[in-house]
């Protein structure tokens, strides 16, 4: 499992366009609004957000970006946002995001979950179990 705790990006780093956070079902967020907005348009779908908390600088937020885009395609009943810690720095820090990947799980407005580092069977599972508790009863 990979972390990244700080970096100085370089003008390489920099340069990099957000597109291997980007695809699939993943919007990526670049400002408070527009996660606010998000958050408002996942409330009244009654949908389950899953914010994956990167920067282009981290090797282990490349490495789990391909999955992460992947994991956005086969469950679209959920909504996958990107948020680049060095782009919502306040945003970030009063979320207490400390390592990336940072990924957060949010129901109704409310953190219900949240994973550190870019475990990828440990992020499949906490999503099989937010969508397994959507589906009613009487279906499984």
């Amino acid at each position: 499992m990979g972390l990244c705790f700080s970096s100085t990006p370089t003008d390489e780093d920099e340069s990099e366009s957000h597109a291997q956070f980007e695809g699939g079902n993943v919007t990526l967020i670049t400002t408070k609004n527009a996660w606010d907005e998000k958050l408002s348009e996942a409330k009244t779908q009654g949908k389950v957000v899953i914010a994956n908390f990167s920067a282009s600088w981290c090797g282990p937020c490349k490495a789990i970006a391909p999955h992460y885009v992947e994991l956005s395609e086969k469950y679209p009943s959920l909504m996958f946002l990107t948020i680049d810690v060095d782009e919502l720095t306040d945003f970030s820090t009063q979320l207490e995001v400390k390592a990336t990947p940072t990924f957060f799980f949010f129901k109704n407005g409310q953190q219900i979950d949240r994973l550190v580092g870019a475990n990828k069977p440990e992020l499949q599972k906490k999503i099989t179990t937010i969508v397994d508790s959507q589906v009613p009863t009487a279906h499984k």
